[in-house]
């Protein structure tokens, strides 16, 4: 726990030494109050609040992705994976947004999908400023040709 938060007391005083902090980018691991999703509580820890956003980016990934778009395109049964990324701005806004995939219409889906998650409540914060925080989202599902063969 020592070595996390020196780690943050670096990353922190590293940016902030800075003159132009508009450019101030925090990890999501690390920065003091985290981004807070839309229906979390701001009063909760950074632990339960990191979380309760995870938790409802999942939640609307695996309402809004349409799985159906694995159809015809060739990829093997099994597990397939999209890794993407975006940034909450100091506005509380996603930009920045990213996917890849083994397809080019997964990727699009992903983006798609997350172009739909609503501004936050409240961007990341470090020393009373609002910084740009970048996330990581790997989605995962599970391919089965067999039950689009006839």
């Amino acid at each position: 726990m020592k070595k996390l938060f020196y780690l943050t007391l670096l990353i922190s005083n590293y940016f902030f030494a800075q003159n132009d902090s508009s450019n101030t980018e925090v990890p999501f691991e690390v920065v003091e109050n985290v981004p807070v999703y839309q229906g979390c509580d701001e009063k909760l820890s950074n632990a339960v609040l990191r979380k309760c956003m995870s938790e409802k980016i999942s939640q609307h990934i695996a309402k809004n992705f349409r799985t159906d778009l694995v159809k015809g395109l060739g990829l093997p049964d099994g597990i397939t994976k999209i890794y993407a990324n975006f940034k909450v701005n100091k506005k509380g806004k996603l930009e920045d947004i990213k996917a890849n995939a083994d397809h080019v219409v997964l990727e699009k889906e992903a983006v798609r999908v997350i172009k739909k998650i609503s501004k936050m409540t409240r961007p990341g914060i470090v020393r009373g400023k609002p910084v740009s925080v970048p996330y990581a989202l790997p989605i995962a599902f599970l391919v089965d040709n067999s039950k689009y063969k006839k």
